[in-house]
């Protein structure tokens, strides 16, 4: 396996098997934990724990990149999804980071399959933001107005990734797939593309751009959440320049 830096066809930087091994991306389950389906993406077995094949990991990284940074030159929004312990606040963070919608609390059953009633509790959930910035509910009572601060509490926390959204993303960028079962399942319906690190005990083939990766390691989130940023970025750069040149 290579140590050295790698470049996909879009020229984005992915990090070098070296630097996946220091942050455990090639750790996978024990061997009782896998999925069958996995076993063109395991290297090896130790200590009856399945190794990634860091060489499949960088090929399918590239892919998923390219495919990222394709989307976002064209305008398009990349959902991201994580809701387990260790993937919640790097979701947060790199979402934030590339203004990009997330959800980092428990999926809501029908964020995707039923967004025409979602996409109304979201556009209820703006207004009433836009009424208290503006002044406007302070006419009503202090009783009335703690109430609606209370609502505006738990809106936030179950919308409060997606509040911008006024349509379906165009790919979605989960973190830990397992748990997340049912938005996947939304996502294929629908249609939506899908990048996703895999773990050994995962079904690769719902997934569209399947990332072979630890997906329990912090370290190993990190360095997948903030190479995907990159992609991203630099395919929002490119949009602007083709702006710009017009």
């Amino acid at each position: 396996m290579t140590t050295k830096e790698t470049k996909n066809t879009n020229s984005v930087t992915i990090p070098s098997a070296e630097d996946m091994v220091k942050a455990g991306v090639h750790f996978g389950h024990r061997t009782s934990r896998w999925n069958p389906k996995m076993d063109q993406y395991i290297f090896t077995t130790k200590n009856d724990v399945h190794i990634i094949d860091l060489e499949k990991t960088i090929e399918k990284l590239n892919e998923a990149l390219s495919f990222l940074k394709d989307v976002a030159s064209k305008g398009g929004s990349i959902l991201f999804l994580g809701t387990g312990p260790s993937s919640r606040e790097i979701v947060e963070k790199t979402a934030k980071e590339t203004g990009m919608p997330y959800v980092s609390n428990r999926w809501l059953g029908g964020t995707i399959t039923n967004f025409k009633i979602i996409s109304k509790r979201l556009e209820y959930f703006r207004e009433l933001e836009r009424k208290r910035e503006a002044g406007e509910l302070k006419k009503y009572t202090k009783k009335e107005q703690l109430d609606f601060d209370e609502e505006l509490k738990k809106l936030e926390r179950k919308f409060g990734g997606i509040k911008k959204m006024t349509k379906l993303p165009d790919a979605l960028f989960v973190l830990d797939p397992v748990k997340n079962d049912l938005a996947i399942k939304e996502a294929n319906l629908a249609k939506i593309k899908i990048v996703a690190l895999c773990d050994t005990n995962i079904n690769p083939t719902v997934i569209d751009y399947p990332i072979p990766s630890n997906d329990d390691a912090v370290s190993a989130l990190e360095l997948m959440a903030k190479t995907a940023a990159q992609a991203i970025e630099e395919g929002k750069a490119q949009k602007q320049e083709l702006a710009e040149e017009k």
